[in-house]
């Protein structure tokens, strides 16, 4: 049994320097500059991200494509980064980071604009029942799909 729940999903806290740093060197990769700074992105951002979304972020700050490739390979191989595909064949990422409501939550996403959103875990109630495969018990992903606010 599925039931929403309507709650808002508040915007992540700025991450120190430091914090970031000790988060890279506790998954066993060096703290590059860019690493940091997409790390940094992806623990401010409010919603899941694109490859290209990172790459318009960063076009000025001379942090190529490839760079950026590679360090959100190692920041998902590590598990610093979920990698997650809403159903457009797109990879969206975004931080691990241990916020209340973050880990484990479902995502909306517009079917008119496509925008993308973060819901809180709360949102979202799923209660065990013996029909569910127990795989999916372990390891579930929830998107939500519909018109949101702006568009209706």
């Amino acid at each position: 049994m599925i039931m929403a729940v309507t709650t808002r999903h508040r915007t992540p806290a700025q991450p120190t320097a430091a914090a970031l740093q000790s988060r890279l060197r506790a998954s066993g990769l060096r703290s590059t500059a860019s690493r940091l700074a997409v790390l940094r992105f992806l623990e401010s951002a409010p919603r899941p991200v694109s490859h290209a979304d990172l790459v318009k972020a960063f076009r000025d700050k001379g942090i190529d494509r490839v760079t950026l490739y590679r360090n959100l390979t190692d920041l998902t191989r590590v598990c610093l980064v979920r990698r997650t595909d809403l159903g457009d064949h797109v990879w969206r990422f975004e931080s691990t980071r241990s916020e209340p409501g973050h880990a484990g939550h479902p995502h909306f996403t517009c079917l008119e604009c496509g925008t993308v959103s973060c819901l809180p875990e709360a949102s979202v109630r799923i209660t065990q029942d013996k029909k569910i495969p127990h795989a999916a018990r372990r390891a579930l992903e929830i998107l939500i799909r519909g018109i949101c606010d702006h568009c209706s």
